[in-house]
C-alpha cells in the first residue's frame, strides 16, 4: 500500500477572501476530494500551493493565556 502525499499541516481554516486554507493553500473542495484525486492531479495542485499561500493574508494568531500572562508580567516588571 502506498502513502498518499498531502500538504496538510492540520491548520484547517479557510480564508474567506481567497477561499484557500491558511495551513496548506488548498480549497475546501480540494481538501474534501483529495483522496479521490490521482497522483498527477494532486501533484498539479501541490505545484501551485506556494503561489497560493502568498496571496493569503496571514491569520492573526490568538494570544494564549500563557503568553498573555508572560506579557502582563513583563509589563508590570518594567
Amino acid at each position: 500500500m502506498s502513502t498518499i502525499q498531502s500538504p496538510c499541516i492540520l491548520v484547517c481554516s479557510i480564508d474567506m477572501k481567497t477561499g484557500y486554507c491558511f495551513g496548506c493553500g488548498r480549497t475546501g473542495n480540494e481538501i474534501t476530494s483529495w483522496m479521490t484525486y490521482s497522483h498527477d492531479e494532486r501533484q498539479t495542485i501541490m505545484d501551485g500551493l506556494e503561489a497560493r499561500m502568498e496571496t493569503i493574508e496571514q491569520k492573526p494568531r490568538r494570544e494564549t493565556r500563557r503568553k498573555r500572562m508572560a506579557r502582563e508580567k513583563a509589563e508590570t516588571s518594567s
